[in-house]
């Protein structure tokens, strides 16, 4: 496929990064030359403005399928897809760093009043992260959860301690709840499909698949050590930190806000019902012990400065916070924030990957998670209607690729080898990025 994408910043290498083995990828953006590091990247570059039409001709905008807008400037990326539009029938992303602008982009008034020249997708980052965010601290010592099938599936992902049950045990001997798959182990930072003699050591980090209840059951057996959240701190108040405390004020948490800038918490206070707003520096020691932060259940750190989450959740650690939350905006600083023991790593750009990677997807395949980076994958397969029915066994499954869930009707199946696959079954699937086309091209016979 043929995609162009307006801005050489962060959002822009990582998407060129991800695509451009599979797809022709333009870059266009107003600079003289691209970024040092986009030269690894197999791309064109076109030098001008994505709001220009004459640059957009340039970068042969006529043959282009899909437009990623993701400038630094909302109204940029903006005007940018609306004039591509005026060039050629082509798919549009727009990436949003405001939530005026996103909530008024995809508001009901909005679509109102459609048009040829309507974004196709709106993607604000923050929104998405606050999203993951939530979904996950609701779910005790999980450090990802995803639903699928409106939480009647579930995937959860566990740190293992020296302490659990699971530790030294081989899959095979352990009695999990029935209807759940452990379909995933990242051990020293690589990710790998495990067989029944896997043997869980310290420190993995394991992903359990399996129906709502099931999971839910595994939850209080073997990681539940307290009751749902009851505390929780946020320090930073931007928009993701605002939008987190909103939710969990609707699900009766307690909420702190740390947020240095005295104009924004002052915005807080006006917009927030319950929750107590706190002007101070998410560093400051002494403020951290005096408001006893760590006695909290969970404190959740995203401001939009990687050094200072870092710095922030560090001490938290040490004040003994029952769970750490913590937002890294740069990848390259994710492994590290793994390996100092922060708990729970999200990124705002990987949710809008996620989002991205939908858009991108042939019809029959939907990119529904990604776990461990982008290392895994839980892609979702409609099985073609030519299919002949085939043992789970039986499949030429690739090796790194487990189906967890099969979704039959209005039933839910957590398959094993004797499980037959049919015609027409949806299927969840977890696997690395570069087996999607082999599952494709295996289901749709």
């Amino acid at each position: 496929m043929q995609i162009l994408i307006y801005g050489a910043t962060d959002i822009g290498y990582m998407i060129a990064a991800r695509l451009y083995l599979d797809h022709d990828i333009t870059l266009i953006d107003e600079l003289d030359r691209l970024p040092e590091k986009f030269n690894d990247l197999d791309i064109s570059f076109v030098s001008g403005s994505g709001t220009d039409i004459a640059a957009l001709e340039s970068a042969r905008t006529k043959k282009t399928k899909l437009f990623i807008a993701c400038s630094q400037l909302d109204e940029a990326n903006i005007v940018a897809c609306w004039t591509t539009k005026k060039i050629a029938e082509v798919e549009t992303v727009c990436f949003v760093s405001k939530g005026e602008i996103y909530n008024n982009l995809v508001s009901p008034v909005h679509h109102r009043y459609q048009t040829k020249y309507d974004i196709d997708r709106v993607i604000w980052p923050e929104h998405l992260l606050t999203q993951d965010i939530f979904r996950i601290i609701l779910v005790p010592e999980a450090i990802d959860v995803e639903y699928f099938d409106g939480g009647r599936a579930k995937l959860f992902e566990y740190r293992i301690k020296a302490d659990s049950a699971l530790c030294d045990c081989r899959i095979m001997d352990y009695d999990f709840p029935a209807n759940v798959l452990i379909v995933g182990i990242t051990r020293n930072n690589i990710l790998f499909i495990p067989n029944g003699t896997t043997k869980i050591e310290s420190d993995d980090k394991v992903i359990f698949m399996g129906t709502g209840p099931a999971l839910d059951v595994l939850a209080a057996t073997l990681f539940q050590v307290k009751n749902r959240i009851k505390t929780a701190v946020v320090i930073g108040g931007g928009n993701v930190g605002f939008y987190l405390a909103k939710q969990m004020e609707k699900a009766k948490i307690k909420v702190k806000i740390i947020e240095k800038d005295e104009k924004r918490c002052n915005y807080l206070t006006d917009n927030l019902k319950s929750t107590l707003v706190l002007q101070g520096d998410g560093t400051d020691l002494e403020m951290l012990e005096d408001e006893y932060i760590g006695d909290m259940d969970v404190v959740i750190c995203v401001t939009n400065n990687d050094e200072k989450n870092l710095l922030c959740s560090l001490l938290v650690k040490q004040l003994g916070a029952g769970r750490i939350v913590t937002r890294v905006n740069n990848a390259g600083n994710a492994q590290l924030f793994d390996r100092v023991g922060i708990d729970v790593i999200v990124s705002p750009r990987e949710s809008a990957m996620k989002e991205l990677l939908n858009q991108i997807q042939a019809k029959d395949v939907n990119l529904l998670a990604l776990v461990e980076g982008g290392q895994g994958e839980v892609l979702r397969i409609v099985v073609s209607e030519d299919f002949v029915d085939t043992r789970v066994m039986d499949l030429s499954l690739p090796n790194n690729a487990i189906i967890g869930v099969i979704k039959r009707g209005r039933g839910i199946i957590i398959p094993d080898g004797h499980t037959i696959v049919s015609a027409k079954d949806q299927l969840k699937i977890f696997t690395v990025a570069e087996n999607t086309e082999v599952l494709n091209t295996l289901f749709a016979k």
